[in-house]
């Protein structure tokens, strides 16, 4: 694993964007998506770079990570929009390229299970962007989860879904309580983890999933078991990391010929 303190949240997203950036010039198959605030950065990066004609997606497929259950679809909120507004509308994305769990399905079990056959013909994913919830959570797989679970349904904890309130006109009814999510193992599938997190809010998360032991309690502890992983946090997000001089000296003194 592999942890860089970024000066801030601009540059967090430049590097995030960057490296999944080098993936797709690397000739990536498919990538992973994410929604929530801390990947946007990387999104703005990609999208710069596009513009600048300095990369492309022909070809290239997307799988996002999680869907609201019971959100129709356009909804403001679900997450098929919410990729659609902030990233792949911008650039040269194949719509019919970009899969998002079907929270909408008649038979959610049996959309759980073609979304997870679908990401293994057509993966593995090269490059998967994360966040991380203040609880640990990855994707939407709440404290407890299997660290070797696969897309399936999951009930949000009322904290997860007081944090998400504020993006449902505050008002805590309207916001899901079940969602389909890609599995812990699904995720650790992909072959390079990028997970972004910013603030003291997510200090303790951080520290936890970085230099805690591997648990079900931080579902994000997961990456410590995979086998190529960059973590860019801010110094805010960096402040309970008990060996964070030495993380600094490592990133400073990277081997030229080492890439991210």
């Amino acid at each position: 694993m592999e942890l860089v303190i970024a000066e801030n949240l601009v540059d967090a997203g430049v590097l995030a964007g960057q490296i999944m950036a080098d993936h797709v010039r690397a000739g990536a198959r498919s990538i992973g998506l994410a929604t929530g605030s801390s990947p946007l950065g990387a999104y703005r990066e990609m999208i710069r770079q596009y513009n600048d004609d300095e990369l492309s997606f022909e070809g290239v497929q997307a799988f996002l990570l999680d869907e609201y259950i019971g959100l129709p679809a356009g909804h403001p909120q679900s997450y098929r929009q919410f990729i659609r507004d902030e990233f792949v509308s911008y650039v040269n994305f194949d719509d019919a390229l970009v899969h998002t769990p079907d929270g909408s399905a008649a038979d959610i079990p049996a959309a759980a299970a073609d979304y997870e056959r679908t990401i293994a013909e057509n993966g593995p994913v090269a490059v998967q962007i994360l966040g991380i919830g203040a609880n640990g959570h990855l994707g939407f797989n709440e404290p407890g989860s299997s660290l070797r679970s696969r897309t399936r349904v999951k009930t949000l904890t009322p904290q997860t879904r007081e944090d998400n309130a504020r993006f449902f006109d505050n008002d805590l009814s309207k916001v899901p309580t079940h969602v389909l999510t890609q599995g812990l193992g699904t995720i650790s599938d992909a072959e390079h983890l990028v997970m972004i997190a910013i603030g003291m809010g997510k200090a303790e998360a951080v520290a936890a999933a970085v230099e805690g032991p591997v648990s079900a309690y931080c579902p994000a502890s997961i990456l410590q078991m995979h086998p190529h992983v960059t973590v860019i946090v801010d110094p805010s997000a960096a402040s309970y990391l008990k060996s964070v001089d030495y993380y600094r000296f490592a990133f400073e003194n990277k081997p030229a010929w080492q890439n991210f």
